[in-house]
C-alpha cells in the first residue's frame, strides 16, 4: 500500500503550439492560467506489480483451417488439428483444451494412446510429437524430428508401444513411444514390392494391422500398390497392382477383406484368398449413360467399412459424386444394406471418423456415430436411427456462422440478466436434433470457485447480434438478434445507394450496451444506429427514423491565399450540419449531380409500416446519415447512450450529434471546428470553396461498401492472395475495388513548423470509422509490392479488416492525377518523397520491410509514425510541378516525432478533426462550476478533450416535453495522439459509474395504481467528498499517453507517456482485485497496466504482435482482469492479466483424462482361436527392440526432449502428486547426469589401457639396447 501525494501549486502550463509533444496541462485552450489553490488529494493505492500476470485462459469457437481429427473411444475424446499448427482436445462440455506447436507447422494427422492419456501428432516439418494429456494444460514430452525423409501417414495399434510411420519415398519406419526413439527395424520401398517393378509405388497412404493376425501389417502405396509385409518373416505375404490411384483402405473385422477408395470414384472390395483381382467393385455415384460408358467421377478420399452384429454393415465415404452436376455440394455418403444416404454439407470435408463402440479391431464394430469435421464445421451423426439426425453441438462452434467485424465483453454483469436472455433465446433454437446425449462426453470439469455473470457480445457482417455467457471460462449462446429486420431488403438497381450497400449493407461497427437499464445501441457499416430496448413482451411498434445531415459544407481542400499570415475563421454555423427529420427528404438547388444523384437519401430505407416484434431486444429508433451532394456518408467514429438522460451521441470525421431519443429529436448537430467555438487551441487556416464534388462520390460509394463485402468474398472463395501494387493509376483504380482496405492513405509532409505547407487535395478515406491502416512493404518507384505468402491468406479475408478505437482524418475531394507525356504514372515526385502507399492490413505492422532513407522513411517504425500521425496528401492537383524540399535528415528526425496533436503544422495541414471518443457523465463543463452537472466528454483525433455542459429537466413530464440544452463552450485539454478513452474516479480513488435509469418493461400491462415512472440511479462525484472537499479525477487516454486531470480546476495531476515508438489500440479503465487500474493494448504487441491515479506502470508484457488487424479490431478489456480478442475468423481468445485468475486457473480448466478400466476383448472361443490364428502371441518388443533390430541411423531422425515433465511438475506443484513429479525429473536428471560420468570414465579407462599399450610397446622394443644406441 502506498500512499501518493500531489500538491497542485505552481504547476507550469506551455502553449499547445510550442513543441510536439508537450501538451498543455491545467489550462483549458492552451491559455496560461493562475495555479490552482493549493489542496492535497490523498489516495491510497492497493493495486502493485504482483497483481499481474499474463497468461491465456481459454479458447472459443471452431479450429480455423483444421486437417486432421483424432479420437479415443475409451475416454471418449477428441482432437482437432490445424494448419497454423494448433490442437484442439474437446470433451464434454467445459473440457475444452488448446495447444500450440512452437513450430507453427501444420498437424498431418493425430494418434491417441488409447486410453493412456497421450497424444501422437505428425506434423508438416516431418516431426512427431508426444503429448502428455494427464495434466490440465497439455505439454510435449518427446519429439523425434525425420531429416531425410517427410512424414506421410502415421498407425499406432491399440495397446502397442510401436508406431508405424509411413514417409512420402515408400519407405516405413517403427518408433518407439515411450523412448520416441527409432528403431532399426524399417521396411524400404523396394523390398516391399516386387524386384521386377520398373516403376516407384509412390508415397505410404496407408498402413494398418491385420485384425487377424497383429503380425501382417498392410501398406498402401499412392500409386495403387497395396502390400501384406510379414513382419516376423520380413517378406511380402502377396503385393496387389491396381491401375488406380488408392486414398484409403479399411478392413472388415475379421481380417479376411478389406476395402479400398480410389481417385476414380470406385470402391474395391479385396479377399485374402484372392489378391489377383478384386472381389468386387462399384461405383457409387457413377450412373451408366447412354453410351454404356459410366460418368466420370470424384475420387472417394476415404472410406471406413464398419460390421454389426444384427445389421448390414456400413460402408460410410466421403467423395465420389459425378463432376457433371456443377455446384452440387460436399457429400458423405452412408451405404447400409442396399439403402444409400447422402448427406450434403455445407463446407468442404476435411475428415471424418466413425465412432465404434469397441477399441478392438477385431471385433464386431458396432458403429453409432460418425464425426464430420469440415472447413467450417463439425457435426456428429446419429448412426443408430434411420433418418441419420445429427446431434446438437454444445460447444459453441458457429461463432463465424456470419463473420464477426465486433466483440464486447462485459464482466460481473447483472445476475438477473443471463436467465432472461436464455429464457428468451431458447424460445428459438433449432429443433430435428437426434434425442441421445452428445457422445464427445470425456474429462471432468467442475464449477470453479472464482465465477461471476460474464457476457460476450459479438458483431456480425450479416447484422447479426450474439449475446454469449462466458462464465466460469465457457461459452454458451443465450440469446441472437438481427439488426437488418428493421430495414427493407435493399433491391438491385436502385441507383448509386444500391450499389454502395451491395453486399453487407448491416454489417456492425460497434455495439454499445448498458447491462443495468437494458438499452442496446449498434453502429452500422452503412451509416446507421439503431437503439433498442428490452421486453419480454411482443408488441407492434413502428419504427421512427431519424435522418442526420452530417457532413461539413465547406470545402475539404486547405487553400490559404498568398498574403494570408492570420488566420480567419468562417462565421458560427457555416461547417455545422443539418438533421433532418423522421422521413423528410427536402431538395436543394444542388441536389441533383450531372448524373442525377439525389441529396438527402439515406443508404438503406426503413420499414415504414408496422411490425411484430418478438420479447427480447425491439427496435426503439433507427437514425441514419445522409447522402450530401452525391457524397455518401462518412461511418461513424464513436458512440455513447445514457439511459438517465436520454441522450444518445455519435461522431464521425465530420462532426459530432446528440439525439434525444426520449423525444425523438436531434438536439445537437456541429462540425467539429464549430465545437470549440472561441477556445480552439489552433490557429487554422481558411479553407476555399469546395471542388470537383462529383468526382469524389463514386470512389466514396466503392470505399463504404469495401469496408466488409470485398472481405467476405475472400473468406468465401478461402486463398485469394492480396493484390499487388503499382505507381500504374489504372491499376489503382482496380486495387480499390479489390482491397477490403482500399484506400490511397495521404502520405505525410514533415513536421516543421517553419515551412508552411503547399496546397493539397486530400483524399477521401474508403473507411471513415476509426480503423488503422497499415502499409505495405514500401518499395522504390514502379515496383510492384506484397506481402508474404505464408500471410497472405490470414489478411485476406474478412478479419483483416478492422474497425478500432483510433481514428482516420478523413475527407472529401479526390484529388486529380495529373497527366503527362508518360500518361497517368505517377512520376511527379519531389526528391525523398515518400512513394505512394496503400492501405492493406494490419500485418503489414510487423512484417513491413525498411525503406531506405531517400524514399522518406527511416524505417518500418517511421512508416508507422507517419501512418498514425496526422497525415496528408501529398500530391497536389494545382501545384503538381512544386518539388517538397525533404531531406534526408528532416525526414527521419519527422517520421519519428510526428504526432496527432500539438502541431500547427500538422492542423495546417489535417482537413478534418474527427470525433474518436465520446462520454456522458457527471461532471464540472467549465472552471468556475461549484456542482457537477451532466456533460458530455468529447475526444478527438487530434488529441483535444472537449467538455460540453448540459441541461436536463428533472422532472418526468417535463424531460418529456422541455428540450435538453447544450452549451459548446465548455473546456478544452489536450493529449498527445487521438483520444481512446475517459473515465472518472472520486477523490478517494474510486470509479465513477456514469448514472443509468433502471430497467423497466415498456410493453408490460400498466397498473393504474402503481403509475410507471422512471428510476434513475446517479453516482454523484460529491457524494463521497466529505474528506476530500468537492471535485473528481477524470481519466483520459489518448494513442500515446494518459493523463488525470482534477475537475473543476482542470489540472494535470499526473502524466504518463504510454509509448513513443508505438501507438494504443485499445485502453479501458477496470476493475482489478477491488481497486482500478488503466489497461493497454499496444500496436507492438505489449499489453500494459497503470496505477490511478498516478499512472504507475504496474505491467508491461510484450504477448502478441499484431500480426493481423482482427485483433486491433476485437481486443476488449474487462473487469476482473480479463480480455478477450479474435485470434482466428473462427475463433476467440481469452487472457487474463490478473495474477489471482492465474493462480486459480487449474482448478477452472477441465480434466482431459479421466482413470478407466480398457474394456476387456471378447473371449474369441477355442475353435476361432486355433482355426483363425493368435494374433496374441506376436512380440512388437522381441522383432523392433534393439536387441533384434538394432539401432537406427542417427541422421534419419533426431530425437528432442519436450517440456512436458517439467510443466506437469510446475501444474501438479503441491502435494504428493507434486513430490512424486519433482522425485521422478530429480531422478531422471541425476540418471543422466551418473551416465555422463560413466562415460568419460570409461573413455579415461580407454585411454588409460591405450596409453599402458604404447609403453608396453616402448619397453619391449628398448629392453635389450644398450645405452650407446638410443
Amino acid at each position: 500500500m502506498k500512499k501518493f501525494r500531489k500538491v497542485l501549486d505552481g504547476l507550469t502550463t506551455s502553449s499547445p503550439g510550442a513543441t510536439v509533444g508537450s501538451p498543455s496541462c491545467g489550462s483549458a485552450a492552451g491559455t496560461p492560467t493562475a495555479a490552482p489553490t493549493p489542496k492535497e488529494i490523498d489516495v491510497q493505492e492497493t493495486l502493485v506489480s504482483e497483481n499481474f500476470q499474463l497468461c491465456k485462459t481459454v479458447r472459443h469457437g471452431f479450429p480455423y483451417q483444421p486437417t486432421a481429427l483424432a479420437f479415443d473411444p475409451v475416454q471418449k475424446i477428441l482432437a482437432i488439428g490445424s494448419r497454423s499448427g494448433g490442437v484442439r482436445i474437446l470433451g464434454r462440455p467445459g473440457v475444452d483444451c488448446y495447444c500450440q506447436h512452437e513450430s507453427g507447422a501444420a498437424v498431418l494427422q493425430l494418434q491417441f494412446l488409447i486410453n493412456e492419456g497421450a497424444l501422437v501428432s505428425a506434423c508438416a516439418d516431418d516431426t512427431l510429437h508426444l503429448w502428455n494429456l494427464r495434466q490440465r494444460r497439455p505439454a510435449i514430452l518427446h519429439s523425434l524430428k525425420f531429416n531425410r525423409e517427410r512424414i506421410t501417414f502415421c498407425h499406432l495399434p491399440f495397446q502397442s508401444k510401436w508406431l508405424y510411420v509411413g514417409t512420402e519415398r515408400g519407405n516405413t519406419h517403427i518408433v518407439n513411444i515411450e523412448s520416441f526413439v527409432l528403431s532399426g527395424y524399417v521396411i524400404m520401398w523396394n523390398k516391399a514390392i516386387e524386384l521386377s517393378t520398373k516403376t516407384h509405388p509412390g508415397p505410404v497412404v496407408h498402413l494398418s494391422d491385420s485384425p487377424k493376425d497383429e503380425g501382417k501389417l498392410l501398406i498402401g502405396f499412392e500409386s495403387g500398390t497395396i502390400v501384406q509385409w510379414d513382419l516376423r518373416g520380413k517378406k511380402a505375404d502377396f503385393r496387389i497392382y491396381y491401375d488406380e490411384a488408392i486414398h484409403s483402405v479399411s478392413w472388415h473385422h475379421e481380417g479376411k477383406q478389406f476395402m479400398c477408395s480410389h481417385s476414380d470414384g470406385s470402391l474395391t472390395l479385396w479377399n485374402l484368398r484372392n489378391t489377383t483381382k478384386p472381389f468386387q467393385v462399384t461405383f457409387p455415384h457413377g450412373k451408366i449413360q447412354k453410351d454404356a460408358r459410366k460418368e466420370s467421377c470424384k475420387p472417394i478420399l476415404k472410406v471406413e467399412y464398419k460390421t454389426c452384429r444384427n445389421s448390414e454393415p456400413f460402408v460410410i465415404f466421403s467423395g465420389g459424386l459425378s463432376y457433371d452436376k456443377a455446384g452440387r455440394r460436399p457429400a458423405l455418403t452412408i451405404m447400409h444394406g442396399k439403402a444409400i444416404t447422402v448427406l450434403e454439407m455445407d463446407y468442404p470435408i476435411v475428415e471424418f471418423m466413425v465412432l465404434c463402440e469397441t477399441p478392438y479391431n477385431n471385433e464386431v464394430q458396432e458403429p453409432y456415430a460418425v464425426v464430420v469435421l469440415l472447413e467450417k464445421d463439425l457435426i456428429v451423426v446419429d448412426l443408430t436411427q434411420s433418418n441419420y439426425p445429427v446431434f446438437e453441438n454444445p460447444y459453441p462452434m458457429d461463432i463465424h456462422e456470419s463473420p464477426v467485424t465486433c466483440t464486447a465483453y462485459f464482466a460481473d454483469c447483472p445476475p438477473d440478466i443471463i436467465p432472461i436472455l436464455y429464457s428468451i433465446g431458447a424460445k428459438h433454437k433449432k429443433t430435428g436434433y437426434s434425442q441421445k446425449e452428445w457422445p464427445i462426453s470425456g474429462g471432468t470439469w467442475t464449477l470453479g470457485s472464482h465465477t461471476y455473470p460474464e457476457i460476450i457480445i459479438t458483431g456480425h457482417a450479416d447484422g447479426s447480434i450474439k449475446f454469449w455467457d462466458a462464465s466460469a471460462i465457457t461459452l454458451q449462446m443465450l440469446y441472437k438478434m438481427k439488426t437488418s429486420k428493421v430495414f427493407e431488403k435493399p433491391k438491385a438497381g436502385e441507383g448509386r445507394a444500391a450499389e454502395l450497400v451491395e453486399e453487407d449493407p448491416f454489417a456492425i461497427q460497434m455495439v454499445s450496451w448498458c447491462p443495468q437499464s437494458r438499452m442496446f445501441c449498434v453502429v452500422g457499416i452503412s451509416a446507421h444506429i439503431i437503439l433498442y430496448r428490452f421486453s419480454k413482451y411482443d408488441a407492434n411498434t413502428q419504427i421512427v427514423s431519424l435522418e442526420v445531415r452530417l457532413q461539413c459544407d465547406s470545402d475539404d481542400v486547405i487553400s490559404p491565399s498568398e498574403n494570408e499570415n492570420n488566420p480567419s475563421f468562417s462565421e458560427p454555423g457555416s461547417h455545422s450540419p443539418q438533421p433532418h427529420h423522421h422521413h423528410q427528404h427536402p431538395a436543394s438547388p444542388g441536389s441533383r449531380t450531372p448524373e442525377g444523384i439525389k441529396d438527402s437519401i439515406p443508404c438503406l430505407k426503413v420499414k415504414d409500416r408496422a411490425v411484430r416484434v418478438p420479447p427480447g431486444y425491439q427496435s426503439e429508433l433507427v437514425i441514419q446519415l445522409l447522402w450530401v451532394d452525391g457524397e455518401p456518408p462518412q461511418q461513424i467514429t464513436s458512440l455513447d447512450i445514457n439511459s438517465a438522460y436520454g441522450l444518445l451521441a455519435f461522431g464521425n470525421c465530420n462532426g459530432l450529434a446528440v439525439v434525444d431519443y426520449l423525444q425523438k429529436t436531434v438536439i445537437l448537430c456541429m462540425s467539429t471546428l464549430d465545437l470549440y467555438g472561441s477556445t480552439d487551441p489552433y490557429q487554422r487556416l481558411t479553407r476555399s470553396p469546395r471542388r470537383n464534388r462529383q468526382s469524389t462520390s463514386e470512389f466514396c460509394m466503392r470505399g463504404l461498401s469495401n469496408f466488409y463485402s470485398d472481405s467476405k468474398k475472400r473468406i468465401r472463395t478461402s486463398y485469394q492472395s492480396l493484390t499487388e501494387l503499382t505507381d500504374n493509376q489504372q491499376s489503382i483504380d482496380m486495387e480499390r475495388n479489390k482491397s477490403p482496405t482500399s484506400v490511397h492513405y495521404p502520405t505525410s509532409l514533415h513536421n516543421d513548423p517553419r515551412v508552411l505547407p503547399e496546397p493539397v487535395a486530400s483524399l477521401r478515406a474508403s473507411h471513415c470509422s476509426p480503423v488503422f491502416y497499415l502499409l505495405d512493404n514500401v518499395k522504390g518507384p514502379g515496383r510492384k509490392l506484397s506481402l508474404p505468402t505464408d500471410l497472405k491468406t490470414d489478411l485476406d479475408h474478412v478479419n483483416g479488416h478492422c474497425t478500432s478505437p483510433t481514428s482516420q482524418p478523413c475527407s472529401a475531394g479526390k484529388p486529380r492525377i495529373p497527366m503527362g507525356p508518360e500518361g497517368p504514372r505517377l512520376t511527379r515526385r519531389g526528391p525523398g518523397r515518400p512513394p505512394f502507399r496503400k492501405a492493406q492490413s494490419a500485418a503489414c505492422m510487423e512484417i513491413s520491410l525498411p525503406v531506405s532513407h531517400t524514399e522518406g522513411h527511416a524505417s518500418r517504425r517511421a512508416m508507422l509514425q507517419q501512418l498514425h500521425g496526422v497525415t496528408m496528401y501529398s500530391h497536389d492537383e494545382h501545384h503538381s510541378t512544386t518539388s517538397y524540399c525533404w531531406s534526408d535528415r528532416e525526414s527521419r528526425e519527422n517520421s519519428f516525432t510526428r504526432s496527432r496533436s500539438s502541431s500547427v503544422s500538422s492542423i495546417d495541414r489535417d482537413t478534418k478533426e474527427a470525433v474518436t471518443t465520446l462520454q456522458f457523465g457527471e461532471s464540472y463543463g467549465r472552471k468556475n462550476d461549484v456542482l457537477p452537472t451532466p456533460c458530455l466528454w468529447v475526444g478527438t483525433s487530434l488529441g483535444v478533450v472537449l467538455l460540453i455542459p448540459m441541461s436536463i429537466p428533472t422532472d418526468q413530464e417535463e424531460r418529456m416535453e422541455e428540450p435538453v440544452t447544450m452549451g459548446v463552450s465548455g473546456a478544452v485539454l489536450m493529449l498527445k495522439g487521438s483520444v481512446l478513452r475517459f473515465s472518472f474516479l472520486d477523490c478517494m480513488g474510486a470509479l465513477i459509474q456514469p448514472p443509468y435509469e433502471v430497467w423497466r418493461d415498456h410493453n408490460a400491462p400498466e397498473d393504474p395504481d402503481r403509475p410507471r415512472r422512471r428510476k434513475l440511479v446517479h453516482f454523484s462525484p460529491s457524494s463521497s467528498q466529505d474528506a476530500c472537499g468537492d471535485g473528481h479525477l477524470a481519466v483520459v487516454c489518448s494513442e500515446r499517453q494518459a493523463k488525470v486531470f482534477l475537475m473543476p480546476s482542470q489540472s494535470c495531476l499526473f502524466v504518463h507517456n504510454i509509448t513513443e515508438s508505438s501507438f494504443v489500440l485499445r485502453a479501458d479503465v477496470v476493475s482489478v482485485c477491488n481497486s482500478v487500474c488503466l489497461a493497454c493494448f499496444c500496436a507492438n504487441g505489449h499489453v500494459m497496466t497503470l496505477s490511478l491515479p498516478s499512472l504507475r506502470p504496474l505491467m508491461d508484457v510484450n504477448y502478441l504482435p499484431l500480426t493481423d488487424m482482427r485483433i486491433a479490431r476485437t481486443f476488449y478489456f474487462t473487469n476482473g482482469g480479463q480480455a478477450l480478442y479474435l485470434s482466428s475468423p473462427t475463433e476467440v481468445q481469452r487472457i487474463t492479466y490478473s495474477q489471482e485468475m492465474c493462480d486459480n486457473l487449474q482448478e477452472m480448466l477441465g480434466e482431459l483424462f479421466t482413470p478407466i478400466e480398457t474394456p476387456e476383448a471378447q473371449n474369441r472361443g477355442f475353435l476361432k482361436g486355433f482355426f483363425g490364428g493368435n494374433a496374441h502371441t506376436f512380440d512388437r518388443e522381441e522383432l523392433f527392440g534393439e536387441a533384434a533390430a538394432g539401432k537406427a541411423s542417427r541422421s534419419l531422425a533426431q530425437h528432442i526432449p519436450g517440456q512436458g515433465g517439467v510443466e506437469g511438475m510446475k501444474v501438479a506443484a503441491s502435494g504428493v502428486v507434486g513430490e512424486l513429479a519433482r522425485a521422478r525429473i530429480a531422478l531422471d536428471e541425476r540418471g543422466q547426469r551418473l551416465g555422463e560420468l560413466e562415460e568419460r570414465t570409461a573413455l579415461m579407462m580407454t585411454s588409460a589401457e591405450a596409453f599402458s599399450k604404447h609403453a608396453h610397446e616402448l619397453m619391449l622394443k628398448c629392453k635389450d639396447k644398450k645405452w650407446y644406441q638410443f
